[in-house]
């Protein structure tokens, strides 16, 4: 449920909230502050995403290699700079953010954040799966800011804006599919962002693929061996892609298959609809299957995860 009254902090118990939201973190008061380090947050949740508003006085956070775990779920966090700044450093990368810019990184890899003095942010926390990306995509994009001002940024970071303007009101289903489809918008510009630093990847088979999987979820002939037919290649060089980005072709499918009925599940456009007619509707015919691969990968089943968003 919404925790929508504003919570105050000193550093201890800061530190403890951060690490229950985040995962172990290190998180350290500015040098020689001019007083004692406060903050203020207010957050709520919508479906399996997280957004944390909070103001806070200069401090430091890091999350070194050796807090993380192999067996953990990777999520994103996506950093809204509403006032003040802030400068992220993961995978090599420093990117300094001022009021309007924004930035992903990942808690599966080590980070740091530094806040030299009072500020206001946003924090969205959501899985890594809901970008749709591979591991090797969404290591190519964190840490590099998107502007307000500039490109798609123009369109993405107003919508995040409002999401922080309007906590207090984001809850139940259509407050989730509200928050999934700003996700969606980031995803695009995150994506332009991929295609501006290599206008012609070397991993084109592998984009192409992706884009042909999206289209096809519906079809029940979908395969490797109708991919790498359409796109006119071998299954073994298919394949040979997939493996290059961490990952395998039908391992994608069948995660693309279930966010895409996860989402519909969520979207109160559907509510009316039983839930094999929305498993069909992207190829998994078999109720039985469906149910058992839906709760193997998030843990609930497909009717406890609906009644949960609905209800919440």
């Amino acid at each position: 449920m919404p925790n929508t009254a504003i919570r105050r902090f000193d550093l201890a118990s800061w530190r403890t909230t951060a690490c229950l939201s985040f995962g172990k973190l290190d998180v350290a008061a500015a040098t020689a502050p001019a007083q004692p380090f406060w903050a203020e947050l207010l957050s709520t949740a919508v479906g399996d995403i997280s957004l944390f508003d909070m103001h806070t006085a200069a401090h430091s956070v890091s999350r070194p290699a050796s807090y993380i775990s192999t067996a953990d779920t990777s999520f994103c966090k996506l950093s809204l700079q509403l006032e003040g700044s802030s400068s992220l450093t993961q995978d090599g990368r420093t990117c300094h953010l001022l009021p309007g810019d924004l930035a992903l990184y990942v808690t599966q890899r080590s980070y740091t954040l530094d806040y030299p003095g009072q500020q206001h942010s946003l924090v969205v926390h959501f899985p890594e799966r809901l970008l749709n990306m591979s591991p090797h995509q969404v290591k190519s994009i964190t840490a590099r800011p998107i502007s307000r001002n500039h490109g798609l940024g123009k369109v993405a970071v107003p919508l995040f804006e409002q999401l922080a303007n309007n906590i207090d009101v984001l809850r139940g289903p259509h407050a989730t599919a509200l928050v999934h489809s700003a996700l969606n918008v980031l995803v695009s510009v995150l994506s332009s962002e991929l295609q501006a630093q290599d206008p012609v990847p070397e991993n084109l088979l592998f984009t192409q693929a992706q884009a042909y999987i999206t289209q096809h979820l519906g079809n029940d002939e979908l395969s490797p061996h109708t991919i790498a037919a359409a796109l006119f290649v071998s299954v073994r060089h298919l394949h040979a892609r997939f493996a290059a980005e961490g990952l395998s072709v039908s391992t994608y499918i069948r995660t693309r298959r279930l966010e895409c009925i996860r989402t519909e599940l969520a979207d109160p456009l559907h509510t009316q609809e039983s839930i094999a007619t929305i498993s069909s509707r992207f190829g998994l015919h078999d109720p039985s299957h469906f149910s058992r691969i839906f709760k193997a990968e998030y843990k609930e089943s497909p009717s406890a995860y609906r009644s949960r968003i609905v209800h919440c």
